[in-house]
């Protein structure tokens, strides 16, 4: 990786961008500023320090998320790293809407990577280096709620939206917004070290490093328009969800055969009802451990399994935590 023209410094590059969010700019801005000063009182002068700015394509004033300013300075030279944070987002869908504005901020994203610049993107800055596609080929993730559209706009990246940091080659691309944090504490790691990335992560009350974005994940939150035929067996599968599966009741129910019924779903959703169901299953599960004193077994029981360690076994897998981690996390929260 290619060192700032300062002396002994590493040149990170932040792009500013008209409506970008500020957070994931100055979360990254702050922590590598603590770094600095954790790197001096525990190693001084055997790592190179952090030189921070902020750019712009143009320079000068410009109105983040929200209608805050930000003064920048017009991009020079070749930083060590550009970071791409993302932009606000009010609503679904209207992708070529949002990024027809930042056709300059594309072709920078082309030409720092034709440079051979390490890029890295926060939260949905990573359709913006997909826009410029620099992430063709390559493992990839994003914000969890986008994550579906992320992958039907550019098909020639491999998205894994279960990811809160993906490093592949000279490219970082993280989850939602404050995997900013994250992404912070990765290149305090990488280039000053395990010592100085987590005295700088225990000094700003950042937790320890996160590897998945499922526990988190809430399809509620999430839009999904379905065709008719696949909406009538969700709302047949959520009305029986406590009840064991039965393929040809279903069928039965929207007047088709079995066979007949699975082609036409698969047609749709490129999966099977089952499928659906053990995630609106793991859903429910969800629900349940966060806002009720019910045991694990009358949960399992609810969600239409009889064998705890099954349904465990199928949760860990869906969230990457056991039903007992899910519930303290959101405990403590609580």
């Amino acid at each position: 990786m290619p060192k700032s023209p300062l002396t002994d410094s590493i040149d990170i590059a932040l792009l500013a961008y008209p409506g970008c969010m500020g957070t994931e700019l100055f979360a990254l801005a702050d922590m590598l500023l603590i770094a600095n000063h954790m790197a001096l009182a525990l190693a001084p002068g055997q790592h190179p320090a952090f030189a921070t700015r902020m750019v712009s394509v143009a320079g000068g004033g410009v109105a983040l998320a929200g209608g805050f300013a930000v003064n920048t300075q017009r991009l020079r030279g070749q930083p060590a790293r550009l970071v791409v944070p993302g932009l606000e987002v009010s609503q679904f869908g209207q992708w070529e809407h949002k990024l027809r504005p930042l056709n300059r901020e594309l072709a920078l994203i082309r030409r720092m990577a034709a440079r051979g610049t390490a890029l890295a993107s926060v939260c949905i800055g990573s359709f913006l280096l997909a826009e410029a596609g620099v992430l063709d080929g390559r493992r990839a993730t994003t914000a969890w709620p986008f994550a579906g559209e992320f992958a039907a706009r550019y098909p020639a990246v491999t998205l894994d939206a279960s990811q809160v940091l993906l490093e592949e080659g000279a490219v970082i691309t993280t989850g939602a917004v404050s995997s900013a944090f994250d992404l912070a504490v990765h290149l305090v790691e990488r280039h000053m070290g395990a010592r100085v990335a987590r005295a700088t992560s225990r000094f700003a009350l950042v937790g320890a490093a996160r590897s998945n974005q499922l526990p988190y994940v809430d399809n509620a939150l999430v839009p999904s328009p379905r065709p008719r035929f696949s909406t009538q067996v969700h709302r047949w599968l959520r009305a029986s969800l406590g009840q064991a599966y039965d393929l040809e009741s279903l069928a039965a129910a929207l007047h088709v055969s079995s066979r007949t019924l699975l082609r036409r779903y698969a047609a749709e959703t490129g999966q099977t009802p089952l499928a659906w169901l053990q995630r609106a299953r793991v859903d429910k599960a969800r629900q349940l451990l966060e806002s009720s004193s019910l045991g694990l077994a009358q949960i399992v029981e609810a969600v239409g399994y009889q064998d705890v360690a099954t349904f465990s076994r199928l949760f860990t897998r869906e969230v990457r935590e056991t039903p007992a981690q899910y519930r303290r996390r959101h405990q403590r929260t609580r």
